[in-house]
């Protein structure tokens, strides 16, 4: 059975369950219009959307938080999602990050910790991401992700319908990896 809301950790970053008072740092977080520039619900820097957002992460029962190990900080983020239980594919996605974490390892060393944990139940785990969101996609293929030729239109929480890509990888592409530097 696959356990969605583990706790990891390493030398930097925790991981653990999201919780209801969690709110309050993660929406310092969120309220920076710039991480959600390019996702295709821009609005969610907005406090009632971010709400939304968050309910809807509590009630999924996969969502995550991640912390600063060092400063003892909550800086985002993300959800681990099984649509099929019977299916040897997981979802990692709704991720992000305070912006002073772009741009350097650690959105690596989290996506690999979740990756890592996730491969101990499937065999391929993939990530959905707005056609349209080029940065995210461009973190997502250093990875050391594809580009699959699945493709899904997803309706926005304004009714919006959004064409998203899926990305994915096999638990033996990510074995196959060297390891990087964190």
């Amino acid at each position: 059975m696959f356990d969605r809301q583990p706790v990891l950790y390493n030398e930097r970053v925790i991981i653990r369950p999201l919780n209801r008072e969690d709110f309050g740092a993660l929406y310092a977080v969120a309220s920076d219009p710039l991480l959600w520039e390019l996702h295709p619900a821009s609005n969610r820097w907005k406090k009632d959307v971010f709400k939304q957002l968050f309910n809807a992460a509590l009630d999924s029962g996969g969502a995550l938080t991640v912390i600063d190990k060092g400063a003892n900080q909550i800086i985002g983020s993300s959800r681990f999602n099984v649509p099929d239980l019977k299916s040897s594919r997981a979802e990692i996605g709704w991720s992000y990050l305070a912006r002073d974490y772009w741009g350097g390892a650690w959105n690596r060393e989290i996506k690999r910790m979740l990756m890592s944990h996730a491969f101990r139940f499937v065999d391929t785990v993939y990530f959905r991401i707005g056609d349209e969101n080029m940065r995210s996609r461009r973190a997502t293929e250093k990875l050391g992700t594809r580009l699959s030729e699945e493709t899904e239109i997803i309706k926005m929480p304004d009714g919006a319908p959004v064409r998203h890509v899926i990305y994915e990888i096999t638990k033996q592409e990510f074995a196959d990896q060297p390891l990087l530097p964190s």
